[in-house]
């Protein structure tokens, strides 16, 4: 796999990122996922990122303080200023081989210049079948995004 599509962060889960019931909270995960999401883009594009959009992050199962965290990120879409990353979060105990699965979502970051503004990205093409299942779900999570964008619009807002 190409070294500028994917990365692993890999660290200690620490005491500062427990929740009241005692294991990592939800902020804490969705706080690593922004920065894998970032640094991924960041590689891929040459460029600084910001965060568009992180959608279905699914909670599967709790992260323990203490636990070795490994988070892999990897294009899975490009767009002409945005990429879409898929992340995984996995958790072990550091002295086991075993990991789990925790956490996966979809990021979508932007290029942007030094003055905020989108710029194009480099194209990624999906080569393998794992690499087109992916594309094609990415082509197929944006399609709902817009269905949910359109019923959040219409929904009542306070003034």
């Amino acid at each position: 796999m190409d070294p500028k599509r994917s990365l692993t962060l890999r660290f200690l889960a620490e005491p500062t990122d427990v929740n009241f019931g005692g294991k990592v909270h939800g902020g804490a995960v969705m706080k690593w996922i922004d920065l894998a999401g970032y640094a991924c883009a960041a590689g891929w594009s040459g460029r600084y990122c910001v965060t568009a959009y992180v959608g279905g992050i699914r909670f599967v199962s709790a992260v323990h303080v203490g636990n070795l965290v490994e988070l892999e990120a990897k294009v899975i879409y490009t767009g002409r200023t945005s990429m879409h990353i898929a992340i995984d979060v996995y958790a072990a105990d550091p002295k086991s081989a075993h990991r789990r699965k925790t956490t996966n979502c979809i990021i979508v970051m932007v290029a942007v210049d030094e003055s905020g503004h989108p710029v194009p990205v480099p194209k990624w093409l999906p080569e393998t079948e794992d690499d087109k299942r992916l594309h094609a779900g990415a082509e197929k999570l944006m399609d709902m995004r817009k269905e949910i964008a359109k019923q959040m619009d219409e929904l009542p807002h306070g003034e």
